[in-house]
């Protein structure tokens, strides 16, 4: 399976952390994001996301949102692992039930908040580091054997404001 992790676009301020929305520039370089990303997965033959999974916060529903609208045929649905204060062992539980349920995806993308994503990617690597920290609407793509700890090749990362995939 094809796992994305993508970190939700620049946000603004707002009464509380969880209300917190996309900015105009967040919102672009997510937009922008996803038209790099789709031209990546056709160079690479990599299949389109199939299921998009987010926070329930503000900033990375409004990211999942962007995202559903460019890759149409992906179904989205929160998820409370992925909220800031979770855990990687959460996610690999979540990660464990889509993995064995039926009509796995072949690409799942993954929206959610630092330092998760960073400490996600690492534990999925098995190494730290090897991915710079993902700023807001960056994104790593990796080949996951089986949700957990060092069973993931690194297939490439992107960063706004370009999004050049890196290996």
């Amino acid at each position: 399976m094809i796992v994305t992790i993508w970190r939700h676009g620049e946000a603004g301020s707002a009464p509380s952390d969880r209300q917190r929305a996309l900015t105009d520039r967040g919102t672009d370089d997510v937009a922008f994001g996803c038209h790099r990303f789709h031209d990546i997965c056709v160079e690479r033959a990599l299949p389109a996301p199939g299921r998009i999974l987010h926070s329930s916060w503000a900033r990375t529903t409004q990211t999942a949102d962007i995202l559903a609208s460019a890759f149409t045929h992906a179904l989205r649905a929160p998820c409370e692992a992925l909220i800031p204060g979770s855990d990687v062992a959460h996610v690999d539980r979540d990660l464990s039930d889509v993995f064995t349920g039926e009509a796995p995806p072949e690409h799942l993308v993954l929206v959610s908040h630092q330092p998760l994503v960073t400490h996600l990617v690492d534990h999925l690597l098995g190494e730290r580091g090897r991915v710079p920290s993902l700023s807001p609407g960056g994104l790593v793509a990796l080949r996951l054997d089986a949700p957990a700890a060092g069973c993931a090749e690194l297939l490439f990362w992107a960063l706004p404001p370009s999004y050049e995939a890196h290996v």
